[in-house]
C-alpha cells in the first residue's frame, strides 16, 4: 500500500489524522533534525496500523515534509 504523508515536526503531541483515502497528516514531537522526524514517523504510522516498524519505508522525500511511504 502506498501513502502520501504530510509530516509535522516539532508538533505538541503525537498524532494520526486520515485526511483523504491514502492521505494523512503525522503530528510528531522529534525535530527535523538527522533523521530523527522520519523515524519518529515511521513509529507513529506502526501503531496506526498496527503493524512491525520494518514493514515501513519512505519511498520519496526523505528531505521534505510531503513523503510517499510504502507499507509492506
Amino acid at each position: 500500500m502506498r501513502l502520501t504523508v504530510r509530516i509535522k515536526p516539532g508538533a505538541k503531541t503525537e498524532a494520526v489524522e486520515k485526511l483523504l483515502n491514502n492521505e494523512f497528516l503525522v503530528r510528531v514531537k522529534s525535530p527535523a533534525i538527522e533523521g530523527k522526524a522520519n523515524k519518529a514517523l515511521i513509529k507513529a504510522l506502526s501503531g496506526y496500523f498496527n503493524i512491525q516498524k520494518n514493514r515501513i519505508s519512505i519511498a520519496r522525500g526523505l528531505n521534505s515534509k510531503n513523503k510517499i511511504v510504502d507499507i509492506i
